[in-house]
């Protein structure tokens, strides 16, 4: 999958496994994605305390600029 964004189910199945208390690195193994990757995006949604929340919303807005040409 790399090149292709992380989609909403995704970015709950990271939000689930920081819950958890989950190393990254076990999350990404999960997913089919580098360690990078699901870093990369838990750092951009503010850190573990807060991801879930904002992980949500941003792949909403992304989903959507997408889905009008928009850039991301």
């Amino acid at each position: 999958m790399p090149g292709v964004r992380l989609g909403i189910e995704e970015r709950e199945t990271i939000g689930l496994g920081l819950a958890r208390g989950e190393p990254l690195a076990v999350i990404a193994r999960r997913l089919g994605r580098p360690t990078s990757t699901v870093s990369r995006d838990v750092a951009a949604c503010g850190g573990r305390d807060v991801y879930r929340h904002f992980a949500f919303w941003r792949g909403v807005r992304v989903a959507r600029r997408s889905q009008f040409g928009l850039p991301v």
